[in-house]
């Protein structure tokens, strides 16, 4: 199951958490997900070049803040900060609601899954060789401290008639791991043949389960009580069910018993 699941929805509050974090009664539920796709799709849009790795969408008390992971903070602030009250006008629009805007920084893009999918479909729009671009992606992760990478190509890769899936990995990518910190990220390049997808899975280390998870407590009366052990001394197994009759060869092993006691 690890091998197909979205590795990051597999393992959502044990080392995950989710990018849009409120909640909304059944009436509202829609409409505020329909806000939050539409706000996504505009900083997508308008952030195009700013390599933005992830967006986190919190609704506190009649606000909204958005907190956009980027590797070029520069230029999503713009000067003195003129970009950035645009964005929040646009969001101010899109939600209905005050919007405050955080940017934090990614300290190393190279091991960010999604700015290297983003970066290989943009290589691949300008018609570099799908190869070289994986490798070199592969080797610069590998150098700055992953343990393990493996990144997809699927699509009309140089322009062939038949579509084909091409992937590279090293390291080790254990997908199936709950407490390994998989970082996972795709993308789309649009080329003269069509669309070309790229998948990217990037393995840092394993993490305790208290990291970015929320904690989630079980209540008492939900915790059911373990049985009680067995101390007879009998080794543990299958007991036979009262009146039935005991297999063969306990059945012949009782008359050797009593003949050796008779002499």
């Amino acid at each position: 199951m690890g091998q197909k699941i979205h590795p990051t929805g597999f393992r959502l509050a044990v080392t995950r958490n989710w990018a849009s974090r409120w909640y909304a009664t059944n009436g509202n539920f829609a409409s505020m997900l329909n806000e939050d796709l539409k706000a996504r799709a505009f900083l997508k849009k308008k952030l195009k070049n700013a390599s933005v790795g992830r967006i986190v969408i919190e609704r506190p008390a009649k606000n909204a803040r958005f907190t956009v992971y980027s590797s070029r903070p520069g230029v999503v602030i713009g000067k003195k900060g003129e970009d950035i009250e645009v964005l929040k006008s646009a969001l101010t629009k899109i939600m209905g609601v005050p919007v405050h805007v955080n940017i934090e920084e990614i300290r190393k893009p190279e091991i960010d899954a999604q700015l290297i999918a983003d970066s290989i479909s943009q290589q691949l729009e300008k018609r570099i060789m799908f190869r070289r671009a994986m490798k070199r992606a592969m080797q610069n992760a590998m150098r700055l401290g992953a343990q393990g990478i493996k990144i997809m190509s699927s699509g009309r890769l140089n322009g062939i008639e038949i579509a084909r899936t091409e992937w590279y990995r090293e390291g080790r990518v254990p997908l199936h791991t709950l407490k390994a910190d998989i970082d996972y990220g795709t993308s789309e390049a649009s080329t003269t043949y069509g669309i070309i997808g790229v998948k990217v899975w990037v393995y840092k280390g394993d993490r305790s389960a208290t990291g970015e998870a929320p904690v989630i407590d079980t209540p008492a009366e939900e915790k059911k009580p373990r049985g009680p052990r067995r101390d007879d001394g009998k080794p543990a197994g299958r007991r036979p069910a009262p009146g039935a009759k005991a297999p063969a060869g306990r059945r012949a092993a009782k008359p050797a018993a009593a003949d050796k006691a008779g002499e």
